[in-house]
């Protein structure tokens, strides 16, 4: 049998990884399971830390609601205006919620007062299209509307989100370039699901991991948002790689037109699915013309960072997130 080469994993992630059970595939059954899971202890993030936390919802396109939870400083200079981090969750576009990895963003409020709004757009494969990414937008046009209120300074709105997230904060950012607005003064995508093609050489060397996420997972997660699961869950046909039904703010590697973005941070791993559609995105921003930060951290695998916060190489990769945050926002609170 032949083996594909492929980079290996950092050695403290792979022995942090080892002893971790994980999903060998992806099923509706598996699916229905993983959705059961108790939610993130929101209440336990928040402990440690003085923040204010307001639950609200926003009418989506076609009248659903959708949730946003909107964390505040306690103790906010109400004279000042904060800046904004506008969360969206990861789960392949199938499963988490506006809790999920809410740890990432509940960092920057600590550092720079930053107000956190997380969103719980609707999922797929009961959402499918573009459902997803618009009701991200709906709700970045309620942060705008409400800025005031928020204690927001409009002019300093980031969007972020990992994985799935990641790939929906580009969408976002990619609608807002297209309608006129809202303004966004950044984008940070963590190892963004950007492509729904599938057809990478990194999404080939981890076909079948390690890690949490597999090229056969992603395959899962695109027939979902895509509307191409069959009535008993089996992968049908994708559409055609060359994308002509699919739309480029869900599958944001279609977009044929990267000017115009606002600065952006990318970052991925060098042992995940996801490695070269997120440095391709960020080499196309290049080439037209705009602004992206993009770090690739040696034996990274899919959310390394989120799964073992702890690990050294993770520490530097939410550190880095964080300064770059800092050059963008100013001095941190705590500086």
């Amino acid at each position: 049998m032949t083996t594909t080469p492929r980079p290996d994993l950092d050695p403290e992630l792979r022995a942090l990884l080892g002893d971790m059970p994980l999903i060998p595939r992806l099923t509706p059954e598996v699916l229905a399971q993983l959705r059961q899971l108790p939610p993130t202890p929101v209440d336990l993030l928040l402990s440690p830390r003085e923040a204010d936390r307001r639950e609200v919802t926003t009418p989506a396109k076609d009248g659903a609601p959708i949730p946003l939870s909107v964390f505040s400083p306690a103790n906010a200079d109400r004279g000042t205006a904060s800046p904004c981090v506008y969360w969206m969750h990861g789960g392949g576009m199938v499963m988490g919620d506006r809790f999920s990895q809410l740890d990432i963003p509940l960092e920057w409020l600590d550092a720079f007062g930053a107000v956190v709004v997380s969103v719980d757009y609707r999922l797929a494969p009961e959402a499918t299209g573009t459902t997803l990414v618009e009701d991200c937008y709906q709700g970045l046009l309620w942060i705008t509307e409400h800025a005031g209120e928020l204690g927001i300074d409009p002019g300093r709105i980031i969007v972020a989100g990992a994985s799935a997230g990641g790939g929906l904060a580009a969408g976002v950012a990619l609608l807002a370039r297209d309608l006129g607005g809202p303004a966004i003064a950044g984008q940070i995508l963590i190892c963004p699901m950007l492509d729904h093609r599938n057809t990478s050489v990194s999404s080939r060397q981890y076909a079948d991991g390690p890690g949490v996420w597999t090229r056969e997972m992603n395959e899962f997660g695109w027939h979902a948002v895509l509307g191409r699961l069959d009535g008993a869950g089996d992968l049908g046909d994708l559409p055609d790689p060359g994308g002509e039904d699919v739309s480029p703010y869900v599958s944001p590697a279609l977009a044929g037109n990267l000017s115009g973005l606002p600065t952006t941070y990318i970052d991925t791993g060098s042992a995940e699915v996801f490695r070269d559609e997120d440095t391709d995105y960020a080499t196309r921003i290049w080439a037209a013309g705009g602004q992206a930060e993009l770090h690739v951290w040696a034996g990274g695998f899919h959310g390394f960072d989120a799964l073992f916060p702890q690990a050294p190489i993770s520490v530097t990769a939410r550190r880095t997130r964080t300064d770059w945050l800092a050059r963008h926002l100013g001095r941190s609170r705590a500086a």
